[in-house]
């Protein structure tokens, strides 16, 4: 448990931050498999789009250091050679 005011501080901010990590992360991911099933449908128009849609998703995440940036730039390159492998 937390003694002084500052630690009683840092314990309150990290679960706001927590709360609000976890709802990016999710966001990302929901977007990562939107694209996946757009390229396991097998159309290519659809699967460009929401391709499109999900980059400034992952961008934004990345931006906030949710995830690395690294990271992000790994996940936006293997789901564009996915699509353009369709």
């Amino acid at each position: 448990m937390a003694n002084s005011a500052q630690a009683r501080k840092r314990a309150r901010q990290s679960l706001s931050q927590r709360a609000r990590n976890v709802s990016l992360r999710s966001r990302l991911r929901t977007a990562i498999k939107a694209v996946r099933k757009a390229i396991a449908a097998g159309d290519k128009s659809a699967a460009q789009s929401v391709f499109r849609q999900s980059m400034s998703v992952i961008d934004s995440i990345a931006d906030k250091d949710v995830m690395h940036k690294n990271a992000a730039s790994r996940h936006k390159s293997r789901l564009s050679a996915a699509v353009k492998a369709l």
